[in-house]
């Protein structure tokens, strides 16, 4: 058991891409995954085709590792368990600190555990075995690196120290001496040598911040975010690391799959939202792809920051919903669990309502998209486009022009629709993109 939470691994992330006969699923980050558990990316990509017996890809220059076929990022998980099981643990004590050494004259693996010590052989039964002996990365043998540092610690450098020991010795006390090495610790210093570190060493550092509550966990992550935006580097356009930093602090707080998200649209959003979303897609991302408790919680700040800007953002919900949807922030089961209840969590009764009704044009089209696609598609091989521009109809006007535009046709009249179908067809026709 890892009772101290030393071995960290990040979710899968999986996309689906491609119809019919070409869908395939990326696993977008493969590399971070593989990192994590101390072995090539190429190594769970190929176990994941050995066991959904599909083909593999791999693009190691663009970072991409493919799968072919549909698969989820559950399923995907719940594979990668058998592979570090398989490949990863020790046999012995179960720690992931392991190394191979494929043998590919003698068709062997042999694997060593730094924690225990434990070396043994892989089970050669899988067809993983035979990829890792032909595609297993150069590298210097672990175990002779071991002998040529164990060899610098123990002999070489004392035996220089004592060689040099006797001629430096004054120069070293009198430089002890004159130089000051006391610790400036206060809190002005502690800021500056803060921002010197870099993201994986933060991690490392002690901190009684996790002690904190929810709140002031909170309130650090804001301070953190804003002191980004006045340094100019949390900004559109900003390098992914500055975003890959920012989640970082939020999973250091233990955050970023609760309300850290909603700091981020506090801080990042405003009457620009439509164009903020793709501008920052990436870091929303990283807080809520595959995390509906994120998704709800970032809805329910889009939710406030309408309440706060109503006169201009209250006639553009569908726009705003469609670009969190378009651009993957919010997933579309999430969406339409949303709709169907009115909450009053993040704002008044009356908002809330006001702002599910303007959004019910876009949730209906979310609903009907798939099913007037595929119809669309058989009728006219082309692509589903909503235009509000364009005039309503009624069942009745559409079949009296058919009616006009097919005179030599003796045509049965059309029977009368009900009032309430009339409404709900001439919702379908409006256009959620120009509301």
């Amino acid at each position: 058991m890892d009772a101290f939470y030393r071995y960290k691994m990040p979710k899968i992330m999986a996309k689906v891409e491609g119809k019919g006969n070409g869908i395939k699923t990326v696993v977008v980050n493969m590399s971070d995954v593989a990192k994590a558990l101390g072995r090539p990316p190429t190594y769970p990509c190929k176990y994941f085709g050995c066991e959904l017996g599909a083909q593999t890809q791999f693009d190691t220059k663009n970072d991409r590792y493919i799968v072919n076929g549909s698969h989820d990022a559950a399923k995907l998980q719940d594979l990668l368990d058998g592979f570090i099981k398989r490949f990863v643990l020790c046999p012995k004590c179960e720690n992931p600190e392991t190394v191979l050494f494929p043998n590919e004259k003698k068709g062997i693996i042999k694997q060593s555990c730094k924690a225990c010590g434990h070396q043994g052989m892989l089970d050669m039964k899988h067809k993983l075995t035979t990829f890792i002996l032909k595609n297993h990365p150069v590298e210097i043998e672990c175990q002779n690196a071991d002998i040529i540092f164990n060899f610098m610690v123990r002999v070489l450098v004392p035996t220089l120290a004592l060689i040099a020991l006797p001629k430096y010795l004054c120069d070293i006390i009198g430089f002890l001496q004159d130089e000051d090495w006391s610790l400036d610790v206060s809190e002005e210093a502690m800021k500056a040598r803060q921002k010197i570190l870099t993201a994986g060493v933060k991690s490392l550092t002690i901190t009684n911040d996790i002690e904190k509550t929810q709140s002031e966990r909170l309130e650090v992550f804001f301070e953190y975010c804003k002191t980004k935006i006045d340094e100019g580097e949390l900004k559109p356009g900003a390098k992914v690391s500055i975003y890959k930093d920012i989640a970082g602090e939020a999973e250091r707080l233990d955050i970023k799959e609760n309300k850290a998200v909603m700091v981020l649209v506090e801080l990042l959003l405003d009457e620009n939202i439509i164009k903020q979303i793709p501008q920052y897609r990436i870091l929303l991302m990283l807080f809520t792809h595959g995390n509906p408790k994120s998704q709800k919680y970032f809805i329910g700040a889009v939710e406030k920051l309408i309440e706060l800007n109503k006169d201009t953002l209250l006639s553009k919900v569908p726009i705003i919903f469609k670009a969190m949807y378009d651009h993957d922030v919010i997933e579309e089961e999430v969406l339409l669990d949303w709709g169907k209840k009115v909450s009053k969590k993040y704002v008044s009764k009356e908002t809330a309502a006001e702002i599910h009704a303007k959004a019910q044009p876009f949730l209906k089209w979310l609903q009907e998209a798939e099913v007037e696609e595929t119809t669309e598609e058989e009728e006219e091989d082309g692509n589903v486009e909503f235009d509000v521009r364009a005039k309503s109809e009624s069942l009745k006007e559409q079949e009296a022009k058919k009616a006009v535009d097919n005179q030599p046709v003796v045509a049965e009249a059309p029977k009368t629709a009900e009032p309430g179908e009339e409404e709900e067809d001439d919702e379908s026709d409006l256009d959620i993109d120009n509301l």
